[in-house]
Formats: C-alpha cells, sequence, structure tokens
C-alpha cells in the first residue's frame, strides 16, 4: 500500500475507532480482547484495496465482528475454567456515555451480564442489531447467515434478552442515591444499614479470578449478602487496612471504586430496582482492571 493509500486507511480507522471498539468490547465483555480485536482489524484493514470497498464503516464492523466471534468463541471455552464467577472488565467512561441512556444502559454491567448468557452468534446478531441498528443483510455478512437466518436469531435473541433484563431503566441520579447509603453502610460495616438499602432478593457477585479473595459463587439475599459484605470491612480493618470507597462512573453508569490504603482493589457495579440494590458486581481481579484509571470513550454510531 502506498504512503497516501495508507494515511487514507489510518485516518478511515481513527474515525470509526471508538465505534469498533464498542462493538467488540459488547460483544466480549473484555477492554483487553476488544484491543487485541481492534489491532487484527487494523492488520487486514492496511492489506485492503480501499477503492473496492464501498462501505468503508461497514466493512471495518464486518472485520471486527468476525474477529471477535473468533475470540468469543475461544473466550467462551476458557471462561469454563475460570475461578469463580466471571464478570465483565469494568472500565471508566467518559461523560457523554452516561449521558447517553441507550448507549449507558447496553454497556451496564447488567446488561453485560445477560449478553453472557446468549450464544456467540446470537450475541453478535443482538448486539449489532439492538445496539448499533444495523440492517439484516449488514449482520448477515458479518456473521456468514442469511438475511433470514440473521431475522431468526434477532427474534431468538432478544426474546432471550427480554426475559432476563433490568425489568426498567433507572435513573443516575436514583442509582447515586442508592449508592451513597451502601457506601456509608459498607465502611461501617453496617448491617442493618445494609439491609436496608439491599432489595429482599439482592444478589451478590464478585470476580477475583483466583488472584484476589471472593466468594467462588453468587451470593443471593439480602441477609447473607449484607452479612458478606460486613465481614469484609471488617476483615480489612482486623488486617489494618484503611478502606475508602469512593463515587466513579463505570460503565456509563454510576459506581464505587474502591481503595484499600489508597490502592485501587476493585470496582462495584450495581443493578438497582425501587431505589434498592437488588445486583453487586465487584470486580477484584486485577488483570480486569486496568481501564478504570483512565477514560474510555465509546458510542454506538
Amino acid at each position: 500500500m502506498s504512503g497516501h493509500a495508507t494515511d487514507a486507511a489510518t485516518e478511515t480507522f481513527v474515525a470509526h475507532r471508538n465505534l469498533l471498539f464498542t462493538v467488540a468490547y459488547e460483544m466480549l465483555g473484555s477492554a483487553a480482547d476488544a484491543e487485541d480485536v481492534l489491532q487484527e482489524t487494523w492488520l487486514r484493514w492496511v492489506e485492503v484495496d480501499l477503492e473496492k470497498v464501498s462501505d468503508q464503516r461497514a466493512y471495518l464492523v464486518r472485520v471486527t465482528t468476525r474477529q471477535a466471534l473468533n475470540r468469543l468463541r475461544t473466550a467462551s471455552r476458557r471462561r469454563e475454567s475460570y475461578v469463580g464467577p466471571w464478570l465483565p472488565e469494568p472500565m471508566l467512561t467518559a461523560p457523554d456515555v452516561a449521558e447517553d441512556v441507550e448507549l449507558a444502559e447496553s454497556v451496564s454491567m447488567a446488561m453485560m451480564l445477560v449478553l453472557e448468557t446468549l450464544a456467540p452468534t446470537e450475541r453478535a446478531v443482538f448486539v449489532l442489531r439492538e445496539a448499533f441498528g444495523f440492517e439484516y443483510d449488514e449482520i448477515a455478512a458479518a456473521v456468514d447467515k442469511t438475511p433470514a437466518a440473521v431475522r431468526q436469531i434477532a427474534h431468538r435473541a432478544r426474546r432471550h434478552v427480554d426475559a432476563r433484563r433490568p425489568r426498567r431503566t433507572v435513573s443516575a441520579k436514583e442509582t447515586r442515591a442508592a449508592l451513597e447509603s451502601f457506601r456509608r453502610a459498607f465502611e461501617t460495616g453496617d448491617v442493618q444499614g445494609l439491609l436496608d438499602v439491599l432489595a429482599p432478593e439482592a444478589v451478590y457477585m464478585g470476580d477475583g479470578g483466583g488472584i484476589k479473595h471472593a466468594a467462588l459463587r453468587p451470593i443471593l439475599g439480602a441477609d447473607k449478602v449484607a452479612r458478606l459484605m460486613a465481614g469484609f470491612t471488617g476483615r480489612a480493618g482486623g488486617a489494618g487496612f484503611t478502606l475508602s470507597l469512593g463515587p466513579t462512573v463505570v460503565n456509563g453508569n454510576p459506581a464505587l471504586l474502591v481503595r484499600m490504603d489508597g490502592e485501587i482493589d476493585g470496582v462495584m457495579a450495581v443493578h438497582v430496582e425501587d431505589a434498592r440494590i437488588a445486583g453487586i458486581y465487584f470486580v477484584r481481579n486485577p488483570e480486569k482492571l486496568s481501564h478504570v484509571a483512565s477514560e474510555t470513550s465509546l458510542t454506538l454510531r
């Protein structure tokens, strides 16, 4: 490829990079894997004769989707041997992500966990259709299916997601209020305070990846979750650590950054229903915390 062609390829790739990253991340739930997919896409893109590509954006999304699908199928097998629950990799996001309600919902920890229950092709079709609004023929070219087959897959995936997704979208203000009550109770080990802010059917999931201590299976019920949280605070204090929680915005939604003696220990994302916390997702695996120190730009367009 000539220097001029390389410049043109670079300009186009950079213009669509945030979109491509968001596609890959929503498909994979891993920022690190999404970055690898973008690198693979770039290596293929610079070999393309741009004059033969009528829709460069669609072409790049198609390549990104195929690379993400390949990686997703491998990751699915790898996650079967993961120690404890596997949670998506949290990302500190720019303010514009939180302002885009549709985008914030599509990358929320709760929604990303629902997407984890889809088969790889179902996930790709759902993400491209529901989140990004691609036409069925465009998706068909990306997943190597007929448009008719893609319609069927999209219908099946949508029905599956609708049965499991959060019942309604909660405002950031409501989530921040619940998080503040939770923070005060958590930092002091106040079991009753935790019970007051937790929904009766609250679920806790911790991801330590076998590197940091975390529950090896989901904890169900407000009483068990409250005592687990209070116990975590007690263990930290007993070991001489100073525990602090600070507000942050992860995946477009209010969350808490957990620090031990000033060092980042993990991220807590939550799902709120009726002003109470129904889901807590605590990512402690240090290999998943590289994207919480600086903002990541995401976009659906």
